[in-house]
């Protein structure tokens, strides 16, 4: 009678614990390990001002290159819109035909102030930057629209079109490579004509 109880108290036992290992067998295959990869990612601050210098070159059109100094302030009205104010100055060179011809100069010397100055409109394609597999930067290709430019003494009405590429070093501090097309009719020369002046430049702006 004794070996009957023992027999019955077992297969009870038996029972409870075969449910109880067949979850845990089941936890295991569910729940692998997996070693999770650590990133660190630049994240850009929640200020949307921007705030920052640039210097570059520009070429007059029939005055050959010159250095280029600029401000820029930006305030972003989401991750993909922005809205941009520029100003920069310039010292335009001689012509071609004041070089060769040693001759009058088409200009004054406060006539070769270029500056430009203008409100534009962007747009941003954000993406990131992987340098290793635990570096990550933001980063964003960005196209602007606008203008106005002081050149020989009037004031043009200009059509500024550029392209940019930011690079986001920390939260608050990013740096920037742009190239810019500013055109508008000019006279100067002969006859009125629509002007392509080029400009490239790099900047480092914060973000506050």
């Amino acid at each position: 009678m004794e070996s009957w109880r023992r027999c019955i108290l077992l297969m009870l036992l038996a029972g409870i614990s075969q449910p109880s290992l067949a979850q845990d067998s089941l936890e295991d295959l569910l729940e692998p390990e997996v070693e999770r990869r650590s990133s660190k990612e630049a994240r850009i601050d929640n200020e949307d001002f921007e705030l920052g210098i640039y210097g570059g070159v520009i070429g007059i059109e029939d005055f050959s290159s010159s250095g280029l100094l600029g401000l820029r302030a930006a305030y972003h009205l989401s991750e993909d819109f922005f809205i941009e104010a520029n100003y920069a100055q310039a010292t335009a060179g001689q012509t071609s035909f004041e070089l060769l011809s040693g001759g009058a100069p088409f200009l004054t010397d406060s006539e070769r102030k270029y500056r430009y100055y203008d409100l534009s409109l962007g747009y941003n394609l954000n993406g990131e930057m992987f340098l290793t597999d635990e570096l990550v930067f933001n980063t964003a290709t960005y196209f602007t629209l606008g203008g106005s430019t002081d050149f020989a003494g009037d004031e043009h009405f200009t059509l500024s079109m550029g392209v940019g590429y930011r690079w986001l070093l920390t939260d608050y501090f990013a740096v920037h490579v742009h190239a810019k097309d500013h055109l508008f009719n000019s006279e100067l020369i002969g006859d009125k004509k629509l002007t392509h002046n080029f400009e490239f430049a790099l900047s480092a702006t914060l973000f506050f």
